[in-house]
């Protein structure tokens, strides 16, 4: 992959030479800077604007080229709109455009004067969100493209944030950075092909994470068995490539204090098995392993800016092949937790691994709540676009602190119905449970199998992320097919309300 590597801030001194990024509200109002540039007076750039129809609206960009008598070679001039309305969110993207304007310019040298109009405006953690939004735009999957070394590049090589205060923009920064790694990190995995990274390859990305203090173990097929994880483990048996349950442990928090877990889905590729998928569009399977990726992101990012929580990631790795081994429609299978499962289609695969990975998270850790993540139906897609997860939850509290969670971070959920009438859809007469209550109401019976898999007295969230893990519009923050979609809100619902708690 190809990303930002490296944001500097500095002192706001005019730089000789290079391009020059600034910015003005909607009334074409700059900070001491820019007057600074223009010599005190702003007329020269007023006129410019004018000409142009530039009138500092949010995002709007004003590019003057060799600019008369400035030294730089290029000024662009973004507009910021109401400053006192400028949201984090607002903040973010904002570093996305800035960073698009500057690979349309091919500016190899980049000096960014976060001066601005308006009180709080030139925050540092304004600062360090607008940053953010520079590395996340920056990102790129092109880790298979072989002349990428010989082509001429349009990412700016050097870019510097000049700020009043470099010591507290730093010190933001290495939150926000932490964020965001874990986000191009959860991009990455979702974007490398299935032939690349199988069950054993994703268990040893999240093993990395070792590095920033993560205890990780990794669980293989002999101790998956001794669990008695059929469910899962009926998922991968006709793939040639073993299971993993990789689990990542986070302690930030007292050691009294109860963990908080996030489980995903992490099926590497899924065929269907027996119940084979249509052709059409199957190549996007490599993605079906969405809400793991997401898990390992969001573990990242806690241990990255050292969070003070302690948090549980549990991800189960498989392979959903149709070979003669593979789980046929009719078999039943036993649970971890003891509840029999009758298979119907082979294809609702994901509810089986997360129910075994759900119960080992709750029988071995007892969290404060679970969330588990997962690419899991196409009909919260045809319910809710690429727009929005859907979250199905237990319990009022968490709800609404993931919502408020979304709001701020901008990624999407809407709480979605659970109740025992759409129970009665996944009853079978054959077994406790059948895994597929058929093609009305798709998502919510995948939520209803999962909730029969969580214990008396654990807060539950269950968040259907199919429409926004990969494949939705481009975005001021995201040009990428995956989107890393669940890492900025799970940080954000930690740090709002569990953290130091």
């Amino acid at each position: 992959m190809t990303t930002l590597k490296k944001v500097s801030f500095g002192k706001l001194v005019a730089p000789k030479d290079g391009t020059v990024i600034a910015f003005v509200d909607e009334n074409l109002a700059g900070g001491s800077f820019l007057e600074g540039l223009f010599g005190g007076t702003l007329e020269a750039l007023r006129k410019a604007a004018e000409i142009a129809g530039f009138t500092g609206k949010k995002a709007a960009a004003l590019d003057l080229i060799a600019p008369t008598g400035l030294n730089v070679e290029r000024l662009i001039v973004v507009g910021l709109g109401k400053t006192d309305e400028l949201s984090e969110l607002d903040w973010q993207n904002l570093g996305g455009t800035v960073y698009g304007l500057a690979q349309k310019a091919s500016a190899d040298k980049v000096f960014i004067a976060f001066d601005l109009p308006g009180e709080g405006a030139a925050a540092p953690e304004n600062a360090a969100g607008f940053a953010a939004g520079m590395k996340l735009r920056s990102y790129k999957f092109d880790d298979f493209k072989t002349k990428k070394a010989d082509e001429a590049s349009s990412d700016p090589v050097s870019i510097q944030i000049g700020v009043a205060d470099t010591s507290a923009a730093k010190k933001a920064w290495g939150a926000a950075e932490a964020i965001a790694d874990g986000v191009i990190l959860a991009r990455d995995l979702v974007d490398q092909p299935a032939n690349v990274l199988g069950p054993v390859e994703f268990a040893a990305r999240a093993e990395a994470l070792s590095k920033l203090g993560v205890e990780v173990e990794v669980l293989g097929e002999k101790e998956m068995k001794k669990l008695k994880m059929d469910a899962l483990l009926g998922v991968s048996q006709g793939a040639v490539r073993p299971p993993r349950l990789a689990v990542m442990r986070w302690n930030g928090g007292k050691k009294s204090e109860k963990p908080v877990a996030f489980v995903g889905k992490g099926v590497v590729f899924d065929t269907g098995g027996i119940s084979i998928k249509p052709s059409g569009g199957m190549e996007e399977m490599k993605g079906d392993m969405g809400g793991a990726a997401t898990v390992v992101g969001v573990m990242h990012a806690l241990a990255a800016r050292k969070a003070k929580v302690n948090a549980i990631g549990v991800i189960g790795l498989v392979e959903n092949m149709p070979d003669g081994n593979a789980q046929r429609p009719g078999d039943i299978v036993t649970a971890m937790s003891g509840t029999t499962i009758e298979i119907l289609n082979t294809d609702a695969e994901g509810r089986l691994v997360l129910a075994d990975a759900l119960w080992y998270t709750q029988e071995k850790y007892k969290p404060a709540f679970v969330i588990d993540l997962a690419t899991l139906t196409g009909a919260i897609i045809v319910a809710l676009g690429h727009q929005n997860a859907g979250l199905y939850s237990n319990d009022d509290t968490i709800a609404d602190q993931l919502k408020a969670a979304s709001e701020v971070t901008g990624e999407g959920v809407w709480r979605m119905p659970l109740s025992k009438e759409y129970d009665k859809i996944i009853d079978t007469p054959n077994a406790d449970v059948k895994n597929t209550g058929g093609r009305w109401a798709g998502s919510i019976t995948a939520a209803q199998f999962l909730q029969r898999f969580i214990q008396d007295g654990t807060t539950w969230v269950h968040l259907d992320i199919a429409g926004p893990a990969f494949g939705g519009p481009k975005t001021e923050i995201c040009q990428a097919w995956a989107s890393g979609f669940g890492v900025r809100l799970l940080d954000r619902l930690v740090s709002d309300n569990y953290e130091g708690k």
